[in-house]
Protein backbone atom coordinates (compact mmCIF):
# COMPACT_ATOMS: atom_id res chain seq x y z
CA UNK A 1 0.00 0.00 0.00
CA UNK A 2 2.10 2.89 -1.27
CA UNK A 3 0.04 5.63 0.40
CA UNK A 4 -0.93 3.71 3.55
CA UNK A 5 1.31 5.62 5.97
CA UNK A 6 0.27 9.08 4.79
CA UNK A 7 -2.19 11.41 6.50
CA UNK A 8 -5.55 11.84 4.79
CA UNK A 9 -4.79 15.15 3.02
CA UNK A 10 -1.37 14.07 1.74
CA UNK A 11 -2.81 10.73 0.64
CA UNK A 12 -5.55 12.48 -1.36
CA UNK A 13 -3.00 14.78 -3.02
CA UNK A 14 -0.75 11.83 -3.91
CA UNK A 15 -3.73 9.98 -5.39
CA UNK A 16 -4.53 12.98 -7.58
CA UNK A 17 -0.87 13.30 -8.62
CA UNK A 18 -0.65 9.61 -9.55
CA UNK A 19 -3.89 9.82 -11.50
CA UNK A 20 -2.59 12.88 -13.36
CA UNK A 21 0.66 11.09 -14.25
CA UNK A 22 -1.30 8.07 -15.46
CA UNK A 23 -3.67 10.21 -17.54
CA UNK A 24 -0.70 11.87 -19.28
CA UNK A 25 1.54 8.82 -19.71
CA UNK A 26 -1.15 6.17 -20.33
CA UNK A 27 1.05 3.42 -18.83
CA UNK A 28 -0.23 0.39 -16.95
CA UNK A 29 -0.12 0.75 -13.17
CA UNK A 30 -0.76 -2.10 -10.73
CA UNK A 31 -1.76 -0.54 -7.43
CA UNK A 32 -2.42 -2.67 -4.34
CA UNK A 33 -4.61 -1.16 -1.63
CA UNK A 34 -7.10 -2.14 1.05
CA UNK A 35 -8.84 1.23 0.70
CA UNK A 36 -12.01 0.83 -1.37
CA UNK A 37 -12.37 4.53 -2.24
CA UNK A 38 -8.72 4.67 -3.30
CA UNK A 39 -9.17 1.62 -5.53
CA UNK A 40 -12.21 3.12 -7.25
CA UNK A 41 -10.70 6.59 -7.60
CA UNK A 42 -7.43 5.37 -9.12
CA UNK A 43 -8.56 2.29 -10.99
CA UNK A 44 -10.08 1.33 -14.29
CA UNK A 45 -10.95 -2.00 -12.67
CA UNK A 46 -10.82 -3.40 -9.16
CA UNK A 47 -9.85 -6.97 -8.38
CA UNK A 48 -11.31 -8.41 -5.17
CA UNK A 49 -9.31 -11.28 -3.71
CA UNK A 50 -10.68 -14.19 -1.70
CA UNK A 51 -9.31 -15.22 1.65
CA UNK A 52 -6.77 -18.05 1.85
CA UNK A 53 -5.96 -19.30 -0.60
CA UNK A 54 -5.93 -15.94 -2.33
CA UNK A 55 -7.83 -16.14 -5.59
CA UNK A 56 -9.66 -13.61 -7.72
CA UNK A 57 -13.19 -13.41 -6.33
CA UNK A 58 -14.47 -10.56 -8.50
CA UNK A 59 -13.29 -8.16 -11.17
CA UNK A 60 -15.28 -4.95 -11.25
CA UNK A 61 -14.95 -2.38 -14.02
CA UNK A 62 -14.69 1.26 -12.97
CA UNK A 63 -16.36 3.13 -15.81
CA UNK A 64 -15.97 6.63 -14.42
CA UNK A 65 -14.92 9.49 -16.70
CA UNK A 66 -11.43 10.96 -16.92
CA UNK A 67 -10.01 13.32 -15.89
CA UNK A 68 -11.16 12.55 -12.35
CA UNK A 69 -11.36 15.03 -9.52
CA UNK A 70 -11.80 14.27 -5.82
CA UNK A 71 -15.41 15.47 -6.26
CA UNK A 72 -16.22 12.27 -8.15
CA UNK A 73 -16.25 10.46 -4.79
CA UNK A 74 -19.70 11.93 -4.03
CA UNK A 75 -21.37 10.95 -7.31
CA UNK A 76 -24.07 8.26 -7.36
CA UNK A 77 -21.94 6.12 -9.70
CA UNK A 78 -18.96 6.19 -7.32
CA UNK A 79 -21.15 5.44 -4.31
CA UNK A 80 -22.77 2.50 -6.13
CA UNK A 81 -19.35 1.02 -6.94
CA UNK A 82 -18.28 1.48 -3.33
CA UNK A 83 -21.43 -0.28 -2.07
CA UNK A 84 -20.85 -3.19 -4.46
CA UNK A 85 -17.22 -3.58 -3.38
CA UNK A 86 -18.09 -3.35 0.31
CA UNK A 87 -20.60 -6.17 -0.20
CA UNK A 88 -18.09 -8.34 -2.11
CA UNK A 89 -15.50 -7.93 0.64
CA UNK A 90 -18.02 -8.31 3.47
CA UNK A 91 -19.36 -11.63 2.17
CA UNK A 92 -15.79 -12.93 1.97
CA UNK A 93 -15.03 -11.77 5.52
CA UNK A 94 -18.21 -13.43 6.81
CA UNK A 95 -17.20 -16.74 5.18
CA UNK A 96 -13.83 -16.59 6.93
CA UNK A 97 -15.48 -15.75 10.27
CA UNK A 98 -17.85 -18.73 9.94
CA UNK A 99 -14.91 -21.08 9.33
CA UNK A 100 -13.04 -19.88 12.43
Amino acid sequence: EPFGALDNQTRALMQEMLLGIWERAQKTVLFVTHDIEEAIFLGSRVIVMSARPGRIKAEIAVDLPHPRSYKIKTTPEFVALKERLVEEIRTEALKVAEQA
